[in-house]
């Protein structure tokens, strides 16, 4: 399939849970597709950037280590994408890195996710804590930032003080994640 092909597919991907499956699995089955994938969500102008941000959030959720191969080519340019439809699931990928990356057991992503793939992951994580974004992709950057912390000395002090800083501004859901997170980060 080519990207071109790829492209009119997913003009059919929409919100439903089935739709995202269904091209997930197309993706998953057929793993070629998968820097094409990445290819249409970083044309981020476009309507379908966030209709591949979808499948690709499906494809990571199902299987992630079918994204090693492409770390470079989606931590490279996932800072390019400003769409709040296409932000989310980048942000949720992000955190499904930094949650294989701290697993206690034993997974492909520790050793492929590089000190380079880290550091990208990190920026993009504190753009989305401190842009105008809505409360998912900052609920999940807290906790890809919290891990990241872990091995990161700096992040969890810069953390504390963008949580503190936005308690009172910001939603319920973003507080009571942040209320979770600065408890972590005070133990």
């Amino acid at each position: 399939m080519t990207t071109e092909t790829l492209y009119k597919e997913l003009n059919y991907v929409n919100h439903s849970r089935e739709k995202r499956m269904y091209y997930a699995q197309m993706v998953i089955n057929n793993s070629s597709l998968i820097p094409k994938l990445i290819e249409i969500l970083m044309q981020v102008d476009d309507k379908v950037s966030p209709r591949a941000a979808w499948v690709l959030e499906f494809v990571c959720k199902d299987n992630l280590n079918v994204i090693i191969p492409y770390l470079d080519l989606f931590t490279t340019n996932m800072h390019r994408v400003k769409k709040e439809q296409a932000v989310r699931p980048v942000a949720k990928i992000c955190e499904y890195l930094a949650n294989a990356y701290f697993s206690k057991t034993e997974n492909k992503i520790k050793d492929a996710l590089t000190q380079t793939h880290k550091e990208r992951i990190v920026e993009v994580a504190f753009e989305y804590m401190i842009g105008d974004y809505k409360v998912a992709p900052k609920a999940y950057s807290m906790t890809t930032l919290y891990l990241f912390g872990i091995e990161f000395n700096w992040i969890h002090p810069e953390l504390a003080i963008i949580l503190e800083r936005d308690f009172y501004k910001e939603s319920a859901a973003f507080k009571a994640r942040a209320r979770h997170i600065l408890k972590k980060i005070k133990a």
